[in-house]
């Protein structure tokens, strides 16, 4: 079977990574957010997680792609501040719904997937070089 039948390491690789690029650019937004202040519950930043599908190729081989970024239910935090600008009438703002530590393992994690990706990389493109010294 030749590459062009189907997905070659190369594009099932890539793909990966883009995917957890998207998961690390959600993860980043939400750690960047974190702490933040609205003047409402609706206003009020909630964290994103990509949610991700299995793709199969015509020779029934899978790699995944971000189905969509969905927005998490955590319910943002009340605090009582009435000096804020951002306050409503009773002195209340919304603190954004993000739980930093669970982020902060998700982007770990993300960049160990990532980083994964680029070893089978190097790996396929090492074989390949020697698959083509070997003609020599």
């Amino acid at each position: 079977m030749t590459m062009a039948a189907g997905l070659s390491i190369f594009d099932i690789s890539g793909r990966a990574m883009s995917a957890q690029l998207v998961r690390l650019n959600t993860t980043a937004s939400n750690l960047a957010n974190a702490g933040t202040v609205a003047g409402s519950e609706g206003e009020a930043y909630r964290s994103m997680k990509p949610v991700f599908r299995t793709v199969m190729d015509g020779a029934g081989r899978a790699t995944v792609a971000v189905d969509q970024v969905t927005s998490s239910k955590m319910a943002p935090t009340k605090r009582y501040d009435p000096d804020n600008p951002l306050a409503d009438a009773d002195g209340n703002v919304w603190e954004a719904a993000v739980d930093s530590a669970a982020e902060l393992v998700e982007m770990v994690e993300t960049a160990r997937q990532y980083q994964n990706n680029v070893q089978v990389l190097d790996t396929a493109k090492g074989l390949i070089n020697e698959t083509l010294r070997l003609g020599q």
